[in-house]
């Protein structure tokens, strides 16, 4: 079956909420050069981030799961474009199409293994170690090596507080690895960002190349 025709070319500009916990999904979205964010959110409305999506994926996945909604919240973390699918075509596509099932089945593996290994990450490594991964997850889904990202969007994204986010910040751009500005965060030394983070990044990295092949971090 070929979902083409009823895919919709839509805007995705930062700060958007493609969906609410536990409310019923009406659409997938596949970002092209935006970057998507989900998010849990606390009763409090404390937040931490769970996984991002970028143009390797999906948002939506409980619709052709099975499970029409799902706890967390779908937000634009980067701006850009993308696409989105009725509910309905997706769960044909679903269906009808087995090499799309398995695709679309391969890529929920991987987003649980970044889920897993996030949780991992929060509990066990330093807020420095969990920034260079975080950065690292969202360069691998843009085109270019710059953030549009406030620290305090950072802070509610790792669920800690900003002057923390602020220090290892600086710590980074002190060690000429990153340069940040007005919002702006621009990488100038990957290998050192990567040499500064934990194994969460190489573990989410090889498991997304091994189940979806045209995925290439760089």
């Amino acid at each position: 079956m070929h979902i083409r025709p009823f895919l919709e070319q839509v805007e995705l500009p930062l700060g958007k909420t493609l969906y609410e916990s536990g409310h019923k999904l009406s659409h997938v979205y596949f970002p092209v050069t935006a970057i998507v964010s989900l998010l849990y959110v606390m009763e409090n409305g404390d937040s931490a981030e769970i996984a991002v999506v970028g143009n390797e994926g999906i948002v939506g996945i409980a619709l052709f799961m099975g499970g029409e909604s799902t706890p967390s919240r779908g937000v634009v973390q980067s701006g850009g474009y993308g696409y989105r699918l009725p509910a309905k075509e997706i769960k044909q596509a679903f269906e009808r199409s087995l090499p799309f099932m398995h695709l679309l089945l391969r890529y929920t593996q991987a987003l649980i293994t970044q889920m897993s290994q996030t949780a991992v990450c929060n509990r066990h490594h330093s807020l420095d170690q969990q920034l260079c991964r975080w950065l690292l997850l969202s360069l691998d889904r843009l085109q270019g090596s710059e953030l549009c990202m406030t620290q305090e969007l950072i802070a509610n994204m790792l669920g800690v507080r900003r002057e923390g986010v602020t220090n290892a910040a600086l710590s980074l751009q002190r060690d000429g690895i990153i340069r940040y500005s007005r919002g702006h965060i621009r990488v100038l030394d990957r290998p050192a960002l990567e040499s500064r983070t934990c194994e969460c990044y190489s573990v989410v990295k090889k498991e997304y190349q091994r189940l979806l092949p045209p995925f290439q971090a760089r």
